[in-house]
């Protein structure tokens, strides 16, 4: 009995021997062994690929949904965002637009084509029909008149400055001329001579001075020749009396003069 004991002991130490033996020896080898690389994590693409495709129904359905969704996103208009409350500024006064200076004031002479030299009494301010207008006030002491135009019609009524001593001296000249009578009809005659007093330019009208005056005197002279004649030439004494400063009377003479030495 205690042989077999002792046998049973000896394999028993002999099987233990031998496995720490093997394990020493796996240990060693498994030391020597290289390291095997980590095995690479796999794409999420390889995941997907898994997933098994949608149908096509199931397709053309999402697709009409998302556009449903993006047609009506758009009909409805985005709420406009609420402007702030503006600030109310105070308006700004007014200014009053500046009055256009005038070429002339009061006590100045002025021509007006149809009436001749006038004398400029003042500038009035007055409201008609609702219009708030500046008046030019003309007094003429040989009609015996007094006209009132307003400032923004001065240049359509022709009124104007007297002429310059140039312009008056050229219409002296003029009266030097030789008289160009025109044969046509006395009444058309008649008109353009006073188209050209009523035009109130001095050479025009001492064209008509220098064509009439040499029938002045005679027996063959019109009633109305005459009369034009006259109004050409008191026409033309009275702005030639103004630019030179002296009277009318004293001014009519010299133009006569003039007319006499031609």
């Amino acid at each position: 009995m205690a042989t077999k004991a002792t046998k049973a002991t000896k394999a028993t130490k002999t099987t233990k021997a031998t496995k720490s033996t093997k394990s020493t020896t796996k240990t060693k080898k498994a030391a020597k062994a290289p390291a095997k690389p980590a095995r690479k994590a796999k794409p999420a693409a390889k995941a997907s690929k898994t997933a098994k495709p949608a149908t096509k129904a199931t397709a053309k359905t999402t697709a009409k949904a998302a556009a449903k969704t993006t047609a009506k996103a758009a009909a409805k208009p985005k709420a406009a965002a609420k402007p702030a409350p503006a600030k109310t500024a105070k308006p700004a006064p007014k200014k009053k637009a500046a009055e256009p200076k005038l070429a002339f004031k009061a006590g100045d002479y002025v021509v007006y084509p149809t009436h001749g030299v006038g004398l400029v009494s003042g500038i009035e301010k007055e409201t008609i029909a609702g219009h708030d207008l500046r008046l030019v006030v003309v007094t003429f002491d040989t009609d015996r008149m007094t006209l009132r135009v307003p400032t923004d019609k001065m240049e359509v009524s022709g009124l104007r400055k007297l002429s310059s001593r140039k312009v008056m001296d050229n219409a002296v000249t003029t009266l030097k001329g030789r008289a160009r009578i025109k044969r046509t009809m006395w009444s058309r005659r008649a008109q353009e001579y006073e188209a050209k007093i009523n035009s109130g330019d001095p050479v025009s009208i001492a064209e008509v001075v220098r064509d009439l005056h040499r029938n002045v005197g005679q027996p063959d002279q019109s009633f109305s020749e005459r009369q034009i004649y006259e109004a050409a030439l008191e026409r033309l004494a009275g702005e030639f009396a103004a630019v030179e400063s002296i009277e009318k009377e004293e001014a009519t003479e010299k133009l006569e003069q003039v007319l006499n030495a031609a």
